[in-house]
């Protein structure tokens, strides 16, 4: 059941201001590295896999700093490359109430991972060696060279027989061009994926869908067999997320494999740190996936994951599936001893 579990993705130094206060308000900040595939890579080593990343890192005591960081996570250095003098960084304001959470990004362009070639890596190698592969939009959305670097690895790993997962993730701020920009990109990946992780706002917005639904949760029932079908996915996979007036969160999730839905329950609970849920929902997708799970099984268990990864400072999740298992079993311990 153990499988080699590979994400690509760029590692980021997070600069956390403390409590609730704003950036203009504080003198400090806590740091810490992430990244959707440091996350994904680290959640499935948590849940029994062998978790690599594909990244580069500048060769100095930051990329130092950060391989230690995914040392102590239990992340696979073997596919990292050294080189480049920068790491990304995004500045982190927690939100309060009406107030949303903030993130701001600065110098990730010029970053060792966003700069890096095709000849950085051995593809080859490890397309052989990848059981599952994990891409993110958030990644696709850097630059020709990254996304080239993305489109290839996806392909030999398929032709290596491996299992290649995308998880949309649009983020506006990112694209400059918009949806026109990102969509024959996210055409491409989603030709290239056997898992999807999306729901139906990106089916109509990146992809320029169209529904008569007026629900969200019929235009998912009608848009998403579309794009399964368009694009020959075996399985798709996402939540619908929302805030509560008395500042809990709600969270339900879908999976749509073998023409049919499974949804979790509608789960509200208490955040602690946002920031890296969607990812421990993705993990969970993934490892449901390869345990052999049913649906039903696999989307609660996805949907648990993503509210233990809200009770957890960091974006990094770090539950088991014994963790997890007991929070769909709705065990609530004082203390555990």
């Amino acid at each position: 059941m153990r499988k080699q579990i590979v994400a690509f993705g760029e590692v980021m130094m997070r600069l956390q201001v403390p409590g609730y206060e704003l950036l203009a308000q504080s003198n400090a900040l806590q740091y810490s590295f992430s990244g959707t595939g440091v996350n994904v890579a680290s959640a499935m080593t948590k849940l029994g896999h062998d978790g690599f990343l594909v990244t580069k890192l500048p060769n100095n005591p930051l990329g130092d700093a950060a391989i230690a960081f995914l040392q102590r996570l239990g992340v696979n250095r073997n596919y990292i490359s050294r080189g480049g003098k920068y790491l990304g960084l995004y500045f982190l304001e927690n939100g309060f109430g009406q107030r949303a959470s903030r993130v701001t990004y600065t110098n990730r362009l010029e970053s060792s991972f966003n700069t890096a070639s095709l000849t950085d890596y051995d593809l080859d190698l490890i397309a052989k060696q990848a059981e599952v592969i994990h891409f993110c939009g958030i990644t696709l959305a850097m630059t020709d060279d990254v996304r080239e670097t993305m489109k290839i690895l996806a392909k030999k790993v398929k032709e290596n027989g491996g299992l290649v997962c995308f998880d949309c993730n649009y983020r506006p701020s990112l694209w400059d061009g918009g949806y026109e920009k990102a969509k024959p990109h996210y055409e491409d990946m989603l030709s290239l994926a056997d898992i999807v992780m999306m729901n139906e706002k990106d089916a109509m917005y990146v992809l320029g869908m169209e529904t008569v639904e007026t629900s969200r949760e019929e235009q998912l029932k009608d848009l998403i067999p579309q794009v399964a079908n368009r694009f020959n996915i075996k399985t798709i996979s996402g939540t619908h997320r929302s805030i509560n007036s008395d500042n809990t969160h709600s969270l339900m999730g879908y999976i749509y494999t073998d023409e049919e839905f499974s949804f979790s329950e509608n789960i509200s609970f208490s955040v602690y740190d946002r920031i890296g849920a969607g990812d421990a929902y993705t993990s969970g997708i993934l490892h449901g996936e390869l345990a052999g799970f049913s649906p039903s099984k696999t989307v609660k268990f996805a949907a648990a994951a993503g509210m233990l990864a809200c009770t957890i400072v960091g974006d990094t999740p770090m539950s088991t599936e014994d963790d997890i298992l007991s929070a769909m079993a709705g065990t609530i311990d004082d203390i555990k001893r």
